[in-house]
């Protein structure tokens, strides 16, 4: 079959993969479960890799397949796997867990302590099947095309774990931010849209993204490099400040910015990364307020995620590519000129 895989770490995304002719994956263990990819979204974390970014946080093997958005049907299944047949058409959770230790069975997928990672520390879904396993596959409503949503296994799943934590301590009448109404942005928006009844605040520099805030249900929609910002911020809450901030940026100036908008006992979600906290301890202590991380979401999430793709509350904007055109959606990524997701056909 044929894969895209890196070979060597490069900051030039022209370069970024090469295609290769692989063996296909089989069950070789009871609980492995082979998908035919009919969709994999190439995510700003995969530009990181190619970088050689997350060769700080995990072992990494080249060559080695890229792609951890991926959905498609399945071929095969070992011998213990009951919850999915062949047919099935699933969208996969971005990491294959152990089940046994205490981070799974308190739900919290992503600290397992025995994580497999396709396309971050083995074989993804840039490729036309997938490897994956029966704890990582959720089977998807007959009216969900398995194509059109695979960003959600990431992308989807980590705006939704953000929105979803901010949520939690937004009351109706209360002012949320969104930073960033991008790939990431502009499905955390209507999250907030659908699970919240707060005032939402979006910010963007690009007048078409701020356009999309505006059809996705914000009440406000900002360009945060205008110098006034701060100042029309705490117009609209009348000096108040915001209670929660979702930066699907992460950069200096984004997290900068919640301190100087934050209410008393505000958080800032930080979902983008590639930036740094540059605060005084005593500006988190006088305002009691938070700098919370994001790392992509429950297995449990990505069902409530999807259950809103079902009923209509979360459309998510794609573009799709193939697979021999995936160095210049590395590219185009890279110089910020792909709208919403970008999805790879293989």
């Amino acid at each position: 079959m044929e894969a895209a895989r890196l070979h060597e770490y490069t900051h030039d995304m022209s370069e970024a993969l090469q295609i290769d002719e692989v063996d296909q994956p089989t069950a070789d263990r009871g609980d492995h479960v082979v998908v035919e990819v009919e969709g994999a979204g190439w995510c700003q974390t995969d530009n990181h890799i190619v970088e050689g970014m997350w060769t700080d946080y995990v072992e990494q093997q080249l060559p080695m397949t890229l792609g951890h958005e991926n959905a498609g049907e399945v071929v095969e299944v070992g011998d213990d796997v009951e919850t999915v047949s062949v047919g099935d058409k699933v969208i996969c959770h971005p990491v294959m867990t152990c089940g046994v230790c205490r981070s799974c069975r308190l739900g919290n997928d992503m600290h397992c302590e025995n994580l497999a990672f396709p396309g971050l520390t083995t074989d993804g879904g840039f490729a036309e099947y997938l490897l994956t396993s029966e704890r990582a596959v959720i089977p998807l409503p007959s009216s969900v095309d398995p194509t059109d949503i695979a960003p959600h296994a990431d992308a989807g799943i980590t705006a939704y774990h953000a929105t979803k934590k901010a949520v939690q301590k937004l009351n109706p009448g209360d002012f949320a931010v969104v930073i960033g109404v991008g790939g990431l942005g502009h499905i955390g928006l209507q999250c907030l849209d659908s699970m919240s009844a707060a005032n939402i605040i979006a910010l963007d520099i690009k007048e078409e993204a701020r356009n999309l805030a505006d059809s996705l249900g914000a009440q406000y929609t900002l360009d945060p490099s205008d110098e006034s910002i701060v100042d029309q911020l705490m117009d609209i809450t009348d000096d108040g400040g915001v209670h929660q901030i979702i930066d699907f940026v992460g950069r200096d100036e984004t997290t900068s910015l919640g301190p100087q908008i934050g209410a008393g006992g505000a958080d800032h979600h930080i979902v983008g990364y590639g930036g740094h906290i540059h605060e005084p301890s005593q500006t988190l202590v006088n305002g009691e307020f938070g700098f919370r991380g994001t790392l992509v979401g429950k297995y449990t999430e990505l069902q409530e995620l999807m259950a809103l793709v079902d009923r209509g509350d979360v459309d998510l904007h794609t573009t799709r590519f193939s697979l021999g055109e995936i160095n210049a959606v590395a590219e185009k990524l890279e110089h910020g000129e792909i709208e919403g997701r970008a999805v790879i056909t293989p």
